[in-house]
């Protein structure tokens, strides 16, 4: 049986994969914004190992977070669910960068950089990936601020950055699988009621990639959708994209990604 770290799961696929996980015999260590979500994440997931609680749109938070999970040892995987959907309005974070960078693409990343290597990576990416601006000029939005604000610009950014970090690490981790998966349009407080996509392929996915034992499950640097391989943007596959992401990110959290 697997450990698994599962960011943004008090509710939503976050909460759907962890109960999946924990159905099936594996130890799973919840991740929570603040203390009245990490009630709901352990009230909807009661045989979670563990909750752990930190605001992902804070760098200092987020560095305290992968401490307190290496706290508790290494994870076999980890699934990088937690984020903050299209409609968001332009709010800036005690760091001074947009709050959808910070949660969405800067949160993963010094997750990634500073926990434990554990043997695989999955991060939440979204067919919105291919409205992303690969130019990855002014990410943090700081330069366009309020009046150029454009919430589903900054989510299909966002998304786009995921891939940018699954392959990147792909590329440089040889010992770990990092993989990208489109969940679909689904039914969460996101997606809304109406979403016409399959909940129930959305979180068999996750799960796979984090647990699967057969060949197909341990591959590196791909992009899933429903339990398949699915092309992604050539601009996502853009190695000096990726490269440039990483750099990026370093810059702005102080976080180096390891050798």
């Amino acid at each position: 049986m697997a450990r698994i770290l599962i960011t943004g799961s008090s509710d939503g696929l976050g909460a759907l994969a962890a109960q999946r996980l924990i159905s099936q015999g594996h130890t799973v260590v919840l991740h929570a914004r603040n203390a009245q979500r990490a009630k709901d994440a352990q009230s909807r997931c009661p045989g979670a190992s563990a909750v752990l609680t930190a605001d992902l749109s804070s760098i200092a938070e987020t560095k305290r977070l992968a401490v307190e999970a290496n706290a508790l040892g290494r994870f076999d995987a980890v699934i990088h669910n937690a984020g903050i959907g299209y409609q968001e309005p332009y709010v800036t974070t005690a760091d001074g960068i947009a709050r959808v960078f910070a949660v969405n693409s800067l949160a993963p990343y010094i997750l990634t950089c500073l926990m434990e290597r554990p043997k695989r990576l999955v991060y939440i990416s979204s067919g919105l990936h291919k409205s992303g601006d690969p130019s990855l000029r002014d990410l943090t939005w700081q330069q366009r601020g309020k009046r150029g604000w454009n919430s589903f610009q900054a989510y299909s950014d966002s998304k786009l950055h995921n891939i940018f970090l699954a392959f990147g690490v792909a590329r440089r981790w040889k010992d770990v699988c990092s993989n990208a998966l489109e969940p679909g349009w689904v039914a969460t407080k996101m997606g809304g009621p109406s979403a016409p996509d399959d909940m129930e392929k959305a979180v068999e996915t996750q799960v796979w990639l984090a647990t699967g034992e057969d060949e197909k499950a341990k591959v590196t640097g791909r992009y899933w959708y429903h339990g398949k391989e699915k092309q992604c943007s050539a601009a996502a596959r853009d190695q000096k994209k990726q490269d440039q992401f990483l750099e990026e990110c370093r810059r702005i959290s102080g976080v180096d990604l390891p050798a």
